[in-house]
């Protein structure tokens, strides 16, 4: 009796294994019936983001899902207490769009430790377990723009750089991207920091051309802060080329106009769907890609 009851232990501990083998984020719907999906987005105060959570918000309510939106208002400590929220309302998935990619990394790993699956977009954690990153290729990006500005002006031209938050992976990424081919082709003669924001973009190009009136051309790390310094430019009277990154409506509307040169547009759209079909794979036991890039257009006014 001892040795078959021995057996029947060997047998059950095989089953638990095989089980435990199966993906961990399998789940049962909620009391209500549906998966719920939590949303932490850097900033409704960017149009960019705004279209990201409306397309992820109608892709989640079309498949049955119920859906969490945060705000984290560009504030690292609000992005980590929102999320903690999240996690304490029991969300099946969360897909992060990070305000700072270091400091996000203490709340992924409390979604780590919830057993709570962990989709980023636009934005990459530094630490923690993420299941995939759903992104433009940023570095593509800084590399078209540095590229449109070559073909426009030639070699040398002088330019000067906006970049984004500091902490933020797509900051890093598009500036490398640029400087890839600028630090060959063209003369950078500044960069400074205007954290993806309108009114920053639009004072720090005035600070900017007070130092050097010569600036040819800027390349800015998103829309808003180009359309921040297609303001400074005009109000000092100058003709600067200006490439922005995002397609925002206000961009392109910019770019018809005549007043903002070119935007990286990315599209939105299809990071929103891309975010939701990546929660139903990994729901599912699917294995995904560790990155999900999403094309990139140059808009100009040809």
């Amino acid at each position: 009796m001892k040795r078959i009851s021995t057996i029947i232990l060997v047998l059950f501990m095989i089953f638990l294994t095989a089980c435990s083998m199966e993906s961990p984020f399998v789940t049962e719907k909620s009391e209500n019936g549906k998966i719920k999906v939590g949303l932490s987005v850097s900033t409704l105060s960017n149009p960019f983001f705004v279209s990201l959570r409306d397309v992820i918000v109608e892709e989640a309510e079309a498949k049955g899902m119920e859906i969490i939106v945060v705000n984290s208002q560009d504030d690292p400590a609000t992005e980590i207490s929102n999320i903690e929220d999240l996690i304490q309302q029991g969300v099946d998935v969360l897909i992060i769009n990070p305000t700072d990619s270091s400091a996000v990394s203490s709340a992924v790993q409390s979604a780590n430790s919830a057993n709570i699956p962990v989709i980023t977009i636009d934005r990459s954690a530094e630490q923690g377990e993420v299941e995939t990153l759903i992104t433009s290729d940023n570095v593509a990006g800084g590399e078209m723009a540095a590229e449109f500005i070559y073909d426009q002006l030639g070699e040398g031209a002088k330019v000067a750089e906006l970049e984004g938050v500091s902490g933020a992976s797509a900051t890093r990424e598009r500036g490398e991207g640029f400087h890839r081919i600028a630090d060959e082709k063209l003369d950078v003669v500044a960069s400074q920091p205007a954290d993806f924001d309108r009114i920053k973009g639009l004072t720090v190009m005035e600070n900017t051309l007070q130092g050097h009136s010569d600036i040819e051309a800027v390349f800015a790390h998103n829309d808003e802060m180009a359309l921040g310094a297609v303001e400074a430019i005009q109000a000092a009277g100058k003709d600067i080329i200006v490439v922005g990154f995002d397609g925002i409506e206000d961009a392109i509307d910019a770019v018809e106009a005549g007043d903002l040169t070119a935007t990286i547009a990315q599209r939105p759209d299809l990071m929103g769907k891309e975010a939701i079909k990546a929660a139903e794979k990994i729901l599912n036991g699917e294995e995904l890609e560790d990155i999900i890039k999403v094309p990139l257009d140059l808009v100009t006014k040809k």
